[in-house]
């Protein structure tokens, strides 16, 4: 059987919505993946979460809310998956937000 790794949806540009982004990073293991792909995109096994028994599908799931508010891209990459932040889009449609916000989460 063959492995299908498909495209999946992101909203557009001009299609992200302050308070979905918010609420996107407004969870702790959530922004954790944020700040880790703020150095630049990794592969969805490279990111490590917090608490490292999390189920899978519990990653799974914070990847989805970060992807389906627009802050972050899921694209395949051979077996595997690609994330990266998408750093232009938020700071196109909300100029300095992201900024601030893993900033912050530096200084906390």
């Amino acid at each position: 059987m063959a492995l299908d790794i498909t495209d999946l949806p992101h909203p557009a540009r001009n299609d992200l919505r302050l308070t979905d982004v918010l609420f996107a990073l407004s969870d702790p293991e959530r922004l954790a993946i944020v700040r880790q792909l703020a150095g630049g995109p990794l592969d969805m096994a490279q990111c490590h979460l917090s608490d490292p028994t999390m189920p899978k599908s519990t990653k799974s799931h914070l990847m989805k809310v970060l992807r389906e508010a627009g802050v972050i891209r899921n694209e395949p990459l051979g077996r595997g998956r690609r994330l990266s932040l998408r750093h232009d889009d938020l700071e196109s449609r909300f100029p300095g937000l992201i900024g601030s916000v893993l900033h912050a989460a530096i200084g906390s």
